[in-house]
């Protein structure tokens, strides 16, 4: 098996149990602060599945970053393109936004600058860290 396939689906099933309990976390708050919060076992059923897909495709996505004959854009663009399409197919899915084009633009957007701010964070934080390393090695 490809080693960034194993890499994958192993740190998607080790990461993906988090998801659900967080999901739990959550409704438990909001039947506690809304009275007029329900859900059916089917809401609940699709809920608890597709926040397991969503947190498994996240953890395991993170290898895309490690294919060391890939460039940064087509590791970024891989990446970015897996994450989206779990996060948009998620929310679609629970009703957490309506199907509509202008709702579904304004989240895109959205995604795209906390996705570009968390990227370039954590880039500038390693390039900062491997520089002082360097600097420490010569």
């Amino acid at each position: 098996m490809n080693k960034y396939l194993k890499t994958f689906l192993h740190r998607g099933l080790i990461f993906a149990g988090f998801g659900p309990i967080i999901l739990g976390i959550i409704y438990a708050i909001l039947e506690n602060n809304i009275e007029t919060f329900s859900l059916n076992g089917i809401q609940i059923l699709i809920a608890i599945l597709s926040i397991y897909m969503l947190a498994f495709l996240q953890a395991g996505a993170s290898v895309f970053n490690q294919i060391e004959h890939w460039s940064i854009p087509k590791s970024m663009l891989c990446h970015f393109s897996v994450i989206y399409l779990a996060y948009i197919f998620t929310y679609l899915l629970n009703n957490w936004i309506p199907f509509d084009i202008n709702v579904i633009l304004i989240f895109t957007l959205i995604f795209i600058v906390v996705y570009l701010l968390i990227w370039l964070t954590v880039y500038i934080s390693i390039k900062l860290i491997s520089n002082r390393l360097n600097k420490k090695i010569a």
